[in-house]
C-alpha cells in the first residue's frame, strides 16, 4: 500500500551495518502500480499487465492473472478476516456495480467467481459469507435477465437464481436467516429461499430499506427505512407478517442499534446538528420505553450496552450511563475533556483517556476512582499502555511520559522528551528492556525509572514524503494486518473485547497481551485459511525485536534496521527509489519492494 504500511516505529542509527541484497525477485510483466499486503501474509501487485499472487516462502507466484489488465488499487475489495479478494473492474451506473467482478482466493490463487465466464451483463452487488460458504450475487445476467443469484464460496458452482423486476434494485446487504436470505430493494423487503431459489414472500409496506437485522432465532425481524434524513423503523416475523402495527418513527439516520429481550435500543443523529439521539423501543409494540426520552447534551462517539444500563461518551467531551428504564445512573454527567481516545474496563472500574486528561470512574457511581485526575495539554497524540509488571499505567501526552499508579491512583512524571522533525509518539510500547516510545522518524527507550537509555532520529528522504509516512504510521498495528484489520486495531490497541454485543465494554490490557488475544480469533474458526492464520497470529513476530525506519543512506534511500533494546543498527536495505513502494510483513519478516517490472524480497531475519 505505498507508504502506509511502514512497521509502527523506526529508527536508530550506528555506525556499523551491513547492506542488504533480495533474497528473491519475480517479475510481473509491467511496471508495478501498487502492492498490498494480506492478512494472510500473500502480497498482491498489480502491474500494467494484470494481478499477482507472492508468497516469499515460495519460489513461483501463486497466482498471475494476464487476462485483468490494468488494476487499479481501488478496484479490490478484500473480505476482512478471510482470504477473499474481489476484483471490480468497468464501472456500472450505479454505485458499487461493475460491468465485470472476480472473486480469488488468494491463499491459494484459485478464481471462485468470474462474473464475464458467468454470463453477467453487469453486477450490482456482490457479497461474501466465508461462515456459510456463499456468495450472493445481484444484477442482470445474459440468460436469466435482472435477479439474484447464490454461488457455492469453496467451489463456485451455482446454487439459484431469482428472478427480479427492474425497480427491485438491491438497497440492502443481505441478512441470512435460518437457510434463507432476506434482502431490501427500492420496492419492498424480500425472504429468498437459497435451496429452492424462490421468493418466499414480500413485503411491500417497507421499502427505500437500507439495513435489516434480526434477533438470535431469526423469528424476530428490525428493518430500518430511509425516509428523507429521518429513518422508520419495522418489526416483522421471519413469515413477514407485521409485529408492530405501526412503525416506529426516529428523527435523523440510526447509527447504532443492539436488540435486546426487552427491545430495540438504537442512537440516531441529525444532519448538521450535534446531539445525538438514544432511543430504546419495546418489543411487543415499538412504543418507547421512554416517555422522555434522555438528552446526550453532544455528540456519542463511545456507545456501550452493560447489563445494568447504557454507557456511553461525547465528542465534546463527558461520559454518562442511562438505565434501561431512562433514568440517570450517575449522581450527574461526569465532565472529561474533548475526543474521548478509549473507555474500558479495569478492575477498578470505567479507565478513560481525552485529549486532555484520564481518570478511572467508578461504574455504578460515575464518580472518580483517582481522586486527582491526570491533566495535561491538548495534544494531537495521546499513547498508552499498560506497566503490568509495576501495576500502573503509562501515558504520553506527546511531550512528558507519565505514570499512575493502579491502586493508589498517585501520578508520577517519568520523563519530558521532544521529538525532532515536528513529530510525537504514534506508539508506546511496554518492552522487557523498558518503555518505547517511537514515531516514524523517532525513538526513544527510557528505563522503568525513566531514566533515557537512548535516544534515535533519522530525518526523512523528504517534506512531503515524511508527512505521508507519519499519517500512514499512525494507520498500522504491529502485527502486520492489513490496513483493513489494522485501523481497527490501532484505534482499540488496549482493548480486549470478550463476549456481549455488538456494542460490549472491552477490558482494558497490555499492548502486548491484547495483541495476543486478538490472534486467538482465528481459532475459532475452522478451514485451512484459519488454521493458517492461528498458527501466524500466535507465533511471535519475526521482527518483534526490530524497527525500520526509511531515510537517506549513502547509497541512495533505503531503510535500517534498529534493534529495539539496544537502538544498534543491524543492516541497511537500500532501495534507491526516493518515494519507494514497499511493505513490511514483521509476522512473517518480510520486505517486499515494487522496483520497476520486479517485486524484490528481502528476508529480515537474517
Amino acid at each position: 500500500m505505498k507508504l502506509k504500511s511502514i512497521l509502527l516505529g523506526l529508527l536508530f542509527a550506528s555506525t556499523t551495518a551491513f547492506a542488504q541484497k533480495p533474497d528473491l525477485t519475480y517479475n510481473v510483466g509491467g511496471k508495478v502500480n501498487f502492492i498490498k499486503l494480506t492478512d494472510g501474509g500473500v502480497l498482491i501487485a498489480a502491474s500494467s499487465d494484470g494481478l499477482f499472487g507472492i508468497k516469499p516462502d515460495q519460489n513461483q507466484m501463486i497466482f498471475s492473472f494476464t487476462n485483468y489488465g490494468k488494476v487499479k488499487e481501488d478496484e479490490l475489495t478484500f473480505t476482512p478476516m478471510s482470504p477473499f479478494v474481489t476484483v471490480n473492474q468497468g464501472k456500472w451506473m450505479t454505485p458499487g456495480a461493475s460491468k465485470k467482478k472476480t472473486v480469488i482466493d488468494y491463499m491459494t490463487g484459485k478464481e471462485i467467481f468470474v462474473s464475464e465466464k458467468l454470463d453477467w451483463v453487469f453486477v450490482s452487488t456482490l457479497e461474501i459469507f466465508p461462515e456459510q460458504d456463499i456468495i450472493v450475487v445481484s444484477g442482470n445476467q445474459a440468460k436469466n435477465g435482472n435477479g439474484l443469484a447464490v454461488y457455492k464460496l469453496s467451489d463456485g458452482t451455482q446454487l439459484g437464481f431469482v428472478k427480479l423486476k427492474a425497480t427491485q434494485s438491491i438497497t440492502t446487504p443481505s441478512t441470512i436467516i435460518d437457510g434463507g436470505l432476506l434482502v431490501g430493494t427500492a420496492k419492498s423487503l424480500l425472504r429468498i429461499d437459497i435451496a429452492n431459489s424462490s421468493i418466499v414472500w414480500e413485503n411491500k409496506d417497507i421499502d427505500n430499506t437500507y439495513k435489516i437485522t434480526s434477533d438470535k432465532t431469526g423469528k424476530e425481524i428490525y428493518a430500518f427505512e430511509a425516509k428523507g434524513s429521518d429513518t422508520r423503523v419495522h418489526k416483522i416475523s421471519s413469515n413477514g407478517e407485521k409485529l408492530w402495527n405501526k412503525e416506529r418513527k426516529i428523527k435523523g439516520r440510526v447509527t447504532r442499534f443492539e436488540i435486546l429481550p426487552q427491545g430495540l435500543v438504537l442512537t440516531s443523529d441529525e444532519g448538521g446538528k450535534a446531539d445525538t439521539k438514544i432511543a430504546f423501543l419495546n418489543a411487543n409494540d415499538g412504543t418507547d420505553f421512554w416517555e422522555k426520552a434522555p438528552k446526550s447534551k453532544g455528540f456519542v462517539t463511545h456507545f456501550y450496552i452493560l447489563d445494568d444500563g447504557i454507557l456511553y461518551g461525547l465528542q465534546q467531551g463527558g461520559i454518562n450511563k442511562i438505565s434501561f428504564d431512562g433514568k440517570q445512573m450517575f449522581k450527574k454527567p461526569f465532565k472529561t475533556g474533548a475526543d474521548i481516545d478509549l473507555m474500558a474496563k479495569t478492575p477498578k472500574g470505567l479507565f478513560f483517556i481525552t485529549s486532555t486528561d484520564c481518570n478511572i470512574l467508578n461504574l455504578e457511581t460515575g464518580e472518580e476512582v483517582w481522586k486527582k485526575d491526570l491533566k495535561f495539554k491538548k495534544t494531537a497524540t495521546v499513547t498508552n499502555d499498560y506497566d503490568e509488571e509495576h501495576h500502573r499505567y503509562l501515558i504520553s501526552n506527546g511531550k512528558e511520559l507519565m505514570a499512575i499508579d493502579e491502586n493508589t491512583g498517585d501520578i508520577s512524571k517519568l520523563a519530558s522528551f521532544s521529538f525532532r522533525g515536528d513529530e510525537y509518539p504514534t506508539s508506546l510500547t511496554v518492552r522487557k528492556s523498558g518503555i518505547l516510545l517511537s514515531s516514524s522518524q523517532n525513538m526513544i527507550l527510557f528505563d522503568f525509572d525513566g531514566k533515557e537509555k537512548y535516544k534515535v532520529f533519522y530525518k526523512a528522504p523528504g517534506k512531503s514524503f515524511g508527512g505521508a509516512l507519519l499519517a500512514g504510521v499512525a494507520m498500522t498495528a504491529a502485527v502486520g494486518m492489513s490496513a483493513t484489520s489494522a485501523a481497527s486495531a490501532q484505534a482499540h490497541r488496549n482493548v480486549n473485547y470478550v463476549g456481549g454485543g455488538n456494542y460490549a465494554l472491552g477490558d482494558y490490557t497490555s499492548y502486548g497481551k491484547s495483541l495476543m488475544n486478538s490472534s486467538k480469533s482465528f481459532a475459532k474458526n475452522a478451514g485451512g485459511f484459519y488454521g493458517e492464520m492461528t498458527k501466524r497470529f500466535s507465533a511471535s513476530a519475526a521482527t518483534e525485536g526490530s524497527q525500520f525506519i526509511l531515510t537517506k543512506l549513502d547509497d541512495g534511500v533505503g531503510l535500517v534496521k534498529i534493534n529495539k533494546d539496544s537502538g544498534v543498527k543491524e543492516k541497511e536495505i537500500v532501495l534507491k527509489d526516493k518515494t519507494p513502494m514497499y511493505e513490511v510483513d514483521d509476522i512473517g519478516g518480510y520486505l517486499f519492494f515494487a522496483n520497476g517490472k520486479e517485486v524484490q524480497v528481502f528476508d529480515l531475519k537474517k
